[in-house]
């Protein structure tokens, strides 16, 4: 690996030289200090030319949320056709522009630089030269010490390793596992940061779950490794945990992605200065979000069972109703009889009358007639 990596060594020993050079002009050469901000200023310095990435890297983050409802849709509807929806999802890809593995670059561009400056602290650790580091240098830095730690040293060093870079064992201990909970809490805090603020919530994908699970595995990956990890690569990787903490809430807060918290706030503090001037884009955007939740909280469809149970609730129902009718019916009736026993005991009708005479007006002519009543000889 060291012939591979030969020339990233050279690169990086050759910065950490110049920077060195500038800060022992106010700080003693062979201070922790002037060693310690120099690989601070090689963080810096790698971070600002990684800027365009980070921008990309912004840019298809946003996108990737923006699709967040499309990609859910197509997971519903092929969810039994995992080829289709493979194809699908590509093609939703090559549509958008979206790359979903531009989010991984600027980690993937600093990683050689970091393989780099973990190896020139390892030659540093064992006397050894390497790249542009002269001998001189190389002793320089493996005894300069940060809060009495020396950039060198790790915290699984044993008590001899601790006696030869001039250290105790306790102070080493101390300042690795300080930095190792500051560099974990700056990544978990960066990780939270971006899922709290700046993404819908409401939308329940697998990329969300799977954001969500590295809020809590990358801190612990950190801690793990950073036992392993000389004093300066600590330093190396606080900075750099810093740096993206600060560049991700500069981004939120100008540019948050819409439908999340931080971009709700964004537009409500617009407004009450009076200056939102929506694009017409993020109106296009913000309403598919609205439409999106409103499909979402429309009541599920019931099953056949569901169906069924609330039919036979329905019969029960009017059956009781009938029963009650029925049990009002003969009361009912019975005051009806009550009521009409006056009017069947009296005259009848005119219309009934006018009837019964005409009948007994026919039976006259026509034949035998019917007797009449006792009651009414």
């Amino acid at each position: 690996m060291d012939t591979i990596l030969s020339p990233l060594y050279t690169a990086v020993s050759w910065i950490i030289v110049q920077f060195h050079s500038l800060f022992s002009l106010v700080f003693d050469p062979d201070s922790g200090w002037a060693w310690g901000l120099s690989i601070f200023f090689l963080v810096v310095l790698i971070r600002i030319c990684l800027i365009p990435l980070f921008v990309k890297q912004i840019k298809s983050t946003r996108n990737m949320q923006a699709l967040q409802p499309r990609m859910k849709a197509i997971q519903e509807r092929y969810k039994s056709d995992k080829q289709r929806q493979s194809e699908e999802m590509m093609k939703l890809y090559k549509e958008t522009g979206t790359n979903p593995l531009s989010s991984c670059l600027p980690i993937l561009a600093q990683s050689p630089f970091f393989i780099s400056l973990f190896r020139v602290l390892s030659h540093i650790a064992n006397n050894q030269p390497v790249g542009v580091l002269s001998a001189d240098q190389v002793d320089s830095a493996r005894n300069a010490s940060v809060f009495g730690a020396p950039i060198a040293a790790k915290f699984l060093d044993s008590a001899g390793k601790a006696s030869e870079l001039h250290a105790s064992l306790t102070d080493i201990r101390i300042v690795t596992v300080v930095m190792i909970v500051m560099m974990s809490a700056s990544q978990f805090y960066t990780q939270r940061q971006l899922m709290t603020k700046n993404v819908d919530l409401t939308v329940k994908t697998p990329f969300m779950q799977q954001q969500k699970m590295l809020m809590y595995v990358f801190p612990v990956m950190f801690a793990v490794f950073g036992i392993n990890f000389p004093v300066g690569v600590l330093i190396y990787w606080l900075t750099t945990n810093v740096w993206t903490l600060g560049q991700q809430m500069f981004v939120i807060k100008r540019n948050p992605t819409p439908g999340s918290l931080a971009f709700e706030e964004r537009q409500a503090k617009l407004r009450a200065a009076g200056k939102l001037q929506e694009d017409p884009k993020e109106v296009e955007a913000r309403e598919a979000v609205e439409a999106a939740r409103a499909r979402r909280q429309q009541p599920k469809r019931q099953s056949k069972s569901q169906r069924q149970q609330g039919k036979g609730g329905e019969a029960e129902a009017t059956t009781s109703l009938e029963k009650e009718g029925a049990a009002e019916t003969p009361a009912a009736t019975g005051a009806d009889a009550a009521g009409k026993q006056p009017k069947k005991a009296g005259q009848k009708s005119n219309a009934q009358a006018g009837t019964g005479q005409k009948k007994s007006g026919q039976q006259r002519k026509g034949g035998q007639q019917r007797p009449k009543h006792p009651s009414k000889k």
